[in-house]
């Protein structure tokens, strides 16, 4: 990643509202809140990233980046690009400088544990400054802060939604001990905006299962979430083959065999490779095997028949992979065939279950709706949702389909926002409690309101099993609230609660 002043890391405006904040402001608190959702099947989104966010900005870039570094260096670097680009005499550097001299980010952040689930409007964490001379600091953070946190919840939201839908299915057709938590994976790595997003999209997926494809997120989480790949499941891998492979094997075998004259339109030209796979490779390993290179349902009708002793004998799953076409219609059809060819047992709760030798897979394209239509028509046919195994591409990160319509995620999918609704005056005389806010009109005349913030400090506690939250409070007050579930995470450059990846799962997934 490019190094960067730390500082410089917000909006431009942000570098000139110290100096319009009313004199004597000695304490802001802002908090970070989902103001509405624009998806019609969630009201509630998971809170995910805010750990590995401090760990990652708030400690390890801010030490490097600023405070490691000299102090006239970071001051001088952010007059040049604050004065070059905005004017000069509009900014004072001194509040840099006290910054840098103070050694560390004098704010405290208080959250809602990660991996609940947060409707609408509650506020998911807030931060406030603990220095008298900082009031500045916690909504100069906004920018940074709103850009690194919107995407992981959004994908911890994700991986849910489809852990839910898996949940019905394997209840309803699979025994109650078949592990649910391999049953999807994702593959989104290739095409995710860059590292740090796949990073995030993949852990907040391993929060509700294991199968990932993206193997830094397995470092990633260790050092965000506390965990340990040697000693419990953080994410799994698996052994696969790809076109690459497929067609390289081809050729090389049509090459040394001279009975392949018409190579081209021989029936069973991936047979010599999918024996080896069997055979010899990965003989005592499951692996999964894409077959649609030329011919897939050739494969399927044709080869594999041919190889049901070397399936049978083999120890470890066959998983017949498609890749192209209609996925629910390939993915199903897949299963019926392979019970015909290998049949199988009739599970405790009366649904086909294959022959564990063979299981169909679809890596790619499957969205939550196809996800649930490959589950029905299995379920429909007599066969437990456990046959297959599922894979969840960057569509799936970066939009949902849903009214006929690709919707997109962005910040705005649940209008994520960071507003500053309470802060303290000194007079010289007394501490001046100010509850602020903001309400446009212009937002309530459109019949939204989403814009209305909250009102002073706010507590967060279940009633009847929902979160929900107070507003209208001084600092204090909050602080003091009983049963308030925004706790200290975070305060004076050091974290002061730390969550494991498994109790995240603990809290989503029970």
């Amino acid at each position: 990643m490019y190094e960067i002043n730390s500082i410089l890391l917000k909006d431009f405006y942000k570098a000139v509202h110290s100096e319009m904040l009313p004199k004597g402001i000695c304490k802001s608190v802002s908090y970070f809140t989902p103001r509405m959702s624009r998806i019609k099947r969630w009201d509630k989104v998971i809170n995910f990233g805010l750990q590995a966010f401090c760990k990652n900005w708030l400690i390890d870039e801010f030490n490097k980046n600023f405070f490691n570094r000299p102090e006239d260096d970071v001051v001088e670097e952010y007059r040049k690009y604050i004065e070059n680009t905005m004017g000069v005499n509009i900014v004072d550097f001194n509040k840099i400088r006290n910054l840098h001299r103070l050694g560390y980010l004098p704010i405290e952040i208080v959250s809602l544990p990660e991996g609940v689930e947060v409707p609408m409007h509650v506020p998911i964490f807030g931060v406030t400054n603990t220095h008298p001379d900082f009031a500045w600091l916690g909504q100069a953070l906004e920018s940074l802060i709103s850009a690194e946190m919107w995407y992981p919840m959004i994908c911890a939201t994700v991986g849910k939604t489809y852990r839910v839908i898996v949940d019905k299915w394997y209840s309803k057709t699979c025994d109650d001990n078949v592990s649910r938590w391999r049953a999807l994976g994702n593959f989104d790595f290739r095409g995710d905006q860059g590292v740090d997003a796949a990073l995030k999209a993949a852990s907040a997926w391993c929060l509700s299962f294991y199968n990932t494809a993206t193997v830094p997120a397995i470092p990633y989480l260790e050092k965000m979430y506390n965990t340990d790949c040697t000693n419990e499941p953080v994410g799994f891998g698996a052994v696969s083959t790809e076109h690459y492979v497929m067609c390289s094997n081809s050729a090389v075998d049509i090459m040394n065999n001279p009975d392949y004259e018409y190579a081209d339109i021989d029936p069973h030209r991936e047979r010599v490779f999918l024996k080896r796979l069997l055979t010899e490779l990965y003989s005592h390993t499951s692996f999964s095997c894409v077959c649609d290179s030329y011919d897939y349902w050739n494969v399927v009708d044709n080869i594999i028949p041919t190889l049901k002793n070397e399936i049978l004998n083999h120890d470890g799953c066959f998983l017949v992979r498609g890749d192209s076409g209609d996925c629910v219609d390939v993915v199903t059809k897949t299963v019926f065939k392979l019970w015909d060819i290998f049949g199988g047992t009739i599970n405790s709760k009366g649904y086909k279950v294959l022959d564990p030798h063979v299981k169909a897979l679809y890596g790619d394209s499957i969205t939550v709706e196809r996800a649930e239509s490959i589950y029905k028509i299995l379920e429909t046919n007599g066969f437990a949702a456990c046959n297959v195994s599922l894979g969840v591409g960057s569509f799936s990160m970066h939009c949902i389909e849903e009214d006929g319509m690709l919707k997109p995620f962005t910040r705005d999918t649940f209008s994520f926002a960071i507003k500053a609704t309470y802060a303290e005056i000194d007079d010289g005389v007394k501490i001046i409690e100010l509850p602020i806010y903001k309400d446009p009109k212009t937002d309530r005349d459109t019949g939204n309101g989403f814009k209305k913030s909250q009102r002073g400090c706010c507590a967060v506690f279940m009633d009847n099993g929902e979160l929900t939250y107070q507003d209208g409070l001084t600092w204090r007050e909050a602080c003091t609230v009983d049963g308030n579930l925004l706790e200290t995470v975070f305060i004076n450059g050091k974290l002061t609660k730390e969550q494991s990846l498994a109790d995240i799962r603990i809290k989503l997934n029970g």
